[in-house]
C-alpha cells in the first residue's frame, strides 16, 4: 500500500542524512585543516621568537614541562648543535629550512626549521598530537550537526503530518457523503496540489449524476411506455374470456398476439438502446456494404408484402468503417425499419453508401410523410413520436440509431429525401479513426 507520509518521511530522512554526513565530512576536513593550519603558525611563531634570544647556551632545559609538545634545537653557523630541549628525542641531528614532515622511530614529527645569520632555530612537534588536537576542533566543529540531524527529523515529521491535513480532511468529506450526494467538492479550501485530483472526481461526479438523471429518466419513461401495452394485453385477455364463439376467440387471440408482439418490440428495443449507451463498443474493421446488404435482405419479406422497393446503391468496393458489427447493425436495421413504417403501401426505401476521402456516409431516404423541420431535434428523444407517426412504432428507433453514432463518432443529420420524405445521413469519421481507438 502507498504512503505518501511514509514516502515523504524516507525521502525527507535520507535526504537529511546524506546533507548531514556531507556538510559533517566537509566541515571535519576544513576544521582540520584549519587547525594544522594554526598549529604551523604556532611553530613558525615560536621559531621567530626564539630567534631574538642569544645563541641556544641560555635557553632553559624544558623537557620536564608539563603540557610542553614542542622540540627545539638551535645550530650555530657552523653546524654545531647549541640547543636541545629535550635530549632524549630521535630527531635528525641536521634541518631542513622551513615547514617539513620527518619520520622517526617515535612517529611522524612537524618541523619548522629557521636561518638567521648567526644560528638556525628548528621547532618540531608530533604529529600525533596536532592530529589529537586537530581532531578535538573538528569534532566540536561537527557536533551540533549531530544534534540537530534528531531535531530535523522531528520538524519534518511534524510538518509533513501537517501538511497531509487537507488530504485527510478531503478524505473525510468524501468518505461521510452518502451515495446520493453527487454534488461537486467545494475548492475553496482544497490545497493547490490536490486540485487536479478534485476536479477529476468533481467531473466524474457530474458525469455520475448526469447518468443517474437519464437512468431514473430511462426508468420512468419506459414505466410509463410499457403501462399502456400492459394493459391493452390485460384487456384483450378480458374480451378472450368474454368471447362467446369461435370467431369473437380468433379476433380476441389475433388482437392478444399483436398486442404480445408490440410488448416485445418495446422491450427489444429498450434492451437494445441500454446496450447502445452502456457497454463499451468493440473496434473492428466493418463492410458496411455487406452489413448493409444482410440487414436489407432481413426486411426484404415485409417491404415485398406492402410492395416497397427496397434497393441498396453502393460502391462494389469495401466501403469500411471502424465500430462493433452488432452495434452498427443495431443502427442501420433501425433506420430501415423506421423508413418501411413510414413509407406508403407501393412506395420506396433507398439505402445509399458512399466514400469521400475516406469518409463514409449511409443515407437511407423513403417516400414516407417525413418530418416538419420544427421536430426534427425532438425525434431523438427517447419515446418520442411525431404526430402523424402512427401505429407499431416504440418511440425508440432514431435514439437507439443516435446512441450507436455517437459511440462510433458519426454524426447524424435530417433533412428533405429527393424521394420526397426523410432523408437520414450518418457520416462515420475517416478510418482508420486515432480519436476512436482511444476511446475503447
Amino acid at each position: 500500500m502507498i504512503s505518501l507520509r511514509r514516502q515523504l518521511l524516507v525521502t525527507v530522512i535520507a535526504v537529511s542524512a546524506i546533507a548531514t554526513t556531507l556538510s559533517g565530512t566537509l566541515a571535519f576536513i576544513r576544521a582540520r585543516d584549519e587547525a594544522n593550519a594554526l598549529f604551523d603558525y604556532q611553530l613558525q611563531q615560536l621559531a621567530l621568537a626564539l630567534s631574538d634570544r642569544p645563541l641556544g647556551g641560555n635557553l632553559p632545559r624544558l623537557g620536564g614541562v608539563a603540557g610542553f609538545d614542542f622540540v627545539i634545537q638551535v645550530w650555530d653557523r657552523f653546524g654545531i648543535r647549541r640547543y636541545y630541549s629535550h635530549p632524549h628525542r630521535v630527531l635528525p641531528d641536521r634541518a631542513q629550512l622551513g615547514f617539513a614532515t620527518v619520520p622517526t622511530s617515535e612517529g611522524n614529527w612537524r618541523v619548522f626549521s629557521l636561518a638567521r645569520p648567526d644560528q638556525v632555530i628548528q621547532v618540531a612537534q608530533p604529529v600525533r598530537v596536532r592530529q589529537r588536537l586537530a581532531l578535538a576542533a573538528a569534532l566540536r566543529t561537527v557536533a551540533p550537526l549531530l544534534w540537530v540531524l534528531p531535531l530535523l527529523l522531528l520538524a519534518s515529521w511534524w510538518v509533513i503530518g501537517r501538511g497531509l491535513k487537507p488530504l485527510a480532511r478531503l478524505a473525510t468529506e468524501v468518505g461521510e457523503r452518502n451515495p446520493e450526494a453527487l454534488t461537486p467538492i467545494p475548492l475553496s479550501h482544497t490545497p493547490e496540489e490536490a486540485r487536479p485530483l478534485v476536479g477529476a472526481l468533481n467531473s466524474l461526479l457530474d458525469r455520475l449524476a448526469t447518468a443517474l438523471d437519464r437512468q431514473r429518466a430511462f426508468t420512468a419513461d419506459a414505466a410509463h411506455e410499457l403501462r399502456t401495452p400492459l394493459t391493452a394485453l390485460k384487456l384483450q385477455l378480458q374480451w378472450l374470456e368474454r368471447a362467446d364463439s369461435d370467431a369473437e376467440r380468433r379476433a380476441a387471440l389475433a388482437e392478444l398476439a399483436a398486442g404480445h408482439a408490440r410488448v416485445m418490440h418495446v422491450l427489444e428495443q429498450l434492451l437494445t438502446l441500454a446496450r447502445s449507451e452502456g457497454a463499451p463498443i468493440a473496434h473492428h474493421p466493418v463492410d458496411l456494404v455487406r452489413l448493409a446488404g444482410d440487414v436489407l435482405a432481413t426486411h426484404a419479406p415485409l417491404a415485398e408484402s406492402r410492395g416497397i422497393d427496397l434497393g441498396l446503391d453502393a460502391p462494389a468496393s469495401m466501403t469500411t468503417v471502424v465500430g462493433d458489427p452488432a452495434a452498427l447493425r443495431s443502427l442501420v436495421g433501425n433506420l430501415v425499419a423506421n423508413a418501411l413504417r413510414h413509407a406508403p403501401d407501393g412506395g420506396q426505401v433507398d439505402v445509399r453508401l458512399a466514400e469521400n476521402g475516406g469518409q463514409v456516409t449511409l443515407e437511407v431516404a423513403d417516400t414516407g410523410p417525413g418530418i416538419a423541420e420544427a421536430e426534427r431535434e425532438r425525434v431523438f428523444d427517447r419515446f418520442y413520436r411525431a404526430a402523424d407517426a402512427g401505429e407499431g412504432g416504440s418511440g425508440l428507433g432514431l435514439a437507439i440509431v443516435q446512441a450507436v453514432a455517437t459511440r462510433h463518432g458519426a454524426v447524424i443529420d435530417l433533412g428533405q429525401a429527393d424521394l420526397g420524405g426523410l432523408s437520414v445521413r450518418v457520416r462515420f469519421p475517416p478510418y482508420p479513426t486515432p480519436a476512436l481507438v482511444q476511446g475503447d
